[in-house]
């Protein structure tokens, strides 16, 4: 190499990079930001979380039936359809059941069969009870043969004695054959003494036994089991082969559906408005779109003083199909009867306004269902009132939650809040 390229070479400059500062981030600002984010999770889904878990306080209303005779409604209340004739038929006597003649929802006439026990023990007993009432008479036949025989014994020593007395007293027969006719002639009296207390032994023997006859013959008579009224069977029957007894099994329960009357509970405030033979309007849950009209048949003579009501019987005078006891009707008293054409017309079916909210694009309300609520889409119609006729939707009577706040979710526990 040359002299001038050693001192080229020499004056080359080596470039070093410095070194880096490293850039950590503070421990502080990472702890903000994870706070933040879960912050951030918790305002999304806490709301969520807390409305399944806990019950939102809600005010409830309801959905009401409206009577088109409403301007003739002086009061209306709710009650239930009661047979004022029912029986609930029992056995008399402990028996198992051989044959059963009626199930559910027969109708029987009174002094129809209904049920037959098995008569084997009764049929037995009473055998019994005969043969020691024919035991008992023959012997007291018995008796009273042996005290006949004894006293026509003793009277005829009686008649020897008296002779012999006389014939002793002239001494033409010695004393002692007066004696012996006396001898034997107390011993005849004590036979029939013995007879006749035998006789009377057996007698009362025959009588006890025939008073076992009698009732045994009225047990076997009780093995047949007759309807008392005429009636519906409301309830199911008890089955072959169930042991039945008195006070404790009721084979089947019997309701004269001619005796159906609305019972109703009436505040005491108000009874003043219930008149004897006053019109009523009646309107079962199980036809709500059906009026029927009744009356007033009669008041209770007693009130509920825990309740502060009074319960007013209602009679059904239009003539009813398939009304069964134990439906809940809504009764109005009236102080006008219904014509014919008012009668046609059918009742309304009211939601408030305030119960109805809009939810997955349509008409909703939330139905309150055994402590949750349930989202249930409605159909409306015209406005009424405070509220609109319903076309489609849940029953009369239905508990709807009133005013739903915005975060109420379908199957939400709630509970009623204090007006």
């Amino acid at each position: 190499m040359s002299n001038l390229s050693r001192d080229l070479a020499s004056l080359r400059i080596e470039r070093k990079e410095p070194p880096r500062r490293s850039r950590k981030v503070p421990a502080w600002l990472i702890v903000l930001l994870v706070l933040g984010a879960l912050g951030g999770v918790a305002v999304a889904v806490l709301p969520k979380i807390s409305a399944k878990i806990f019950k939102q306080e809600v005010q409830l209303t309801e959905i009401v039936l409206v009577s088109p005779a409403q301007a003739s409604i002086d009061l209306s209340s709710t009650g239930y359809v009661l047979a004022q004739t029912v029986a609930k038929v029992g056995p008399k006597l402990i028996g198992r059941i051989s044959k059963v003649n009626v199930k559910e929802g027969s109708k029987v006439k009174a002094g129809d069969i209904l049920f037959e026990l098995d008569p084997t023990d009764q049929k037995t007993a009473l055998a019994t009870a005969k043969a020691k009432v024919a035991a008992a008479s023959a012997r007291a036949v018995a008796a009273r043969a042996r005290a006949n025989a004894a006293k026509t014994g003793a009277d005829e020593i009686r008649a020897q004695l008296a002779r012999q007395k006389k014939l002793a007293e002239s001494g033409a027969v010695p004393q002692s054959t007066v004696e012996d006719l006396e001898l034997k002639l107390k011993g005849l009296d004590a036979q029939v003494a013995v007879a006749n207390a035998d006789a009377t032994a057996a007698l009362a023997d025959v009588s006890g036994a025939s008073v076992d006859v009698g009732v045994y013959e009225a047990n076997l008579g009780s093995t047949t089991i007759l309807a008392p009224i005429s009636g519906t069977a409301v309830s199911k029957p008890a089955s072959v082969g169930d042991v039945v007894q008195p006070g404790v099994n009721t084979l089947v329960e019997l309701a004269d559906f001619d005796t159906l009357l609305v019972e109703t509970d009436v505040p005491e405030a108000r009874l003043n408005l219930i008149k004897p033979g006053g019109p009523c309007e009646i309107v079962l849950d199980a036809f709500a779109d059906k009026r029927l009209r009744g009356e007033v048949a009669e008041m209770v003579p007693k009130l509920n003083r825990a309740k502060a009501t009074g319960t007013v019987k209602v009679r059904i005078t239009d003539a009813a199909e398939g009304v069964l006891p134990e439906m809940a009707a809504r009764v109005s008293f009236l102080h006008k009867k219904l014509d014919d054409a008012a009668l046609k017309e059918p009742p309304k079916k009211i939601v408030p306004a305030n119960a109805v909210v809009d939810r997955n694009g349509g008409k909703h309300v939330f139905v309150v269902d055994s402590g949750k609520v349930k989202l249930v889409p409605v159909t409306l119609g015209a406005p009424f009132g405070g509220g609109f006729e319903l076309k489609a939707g849940p029953n009369p009577g239905t508990k709807v939650v009133k005013d739903p706040p915005a975060e109420l979710t379908d199957g939400q526990p709630i509970k009623e809040g204090s007006a």
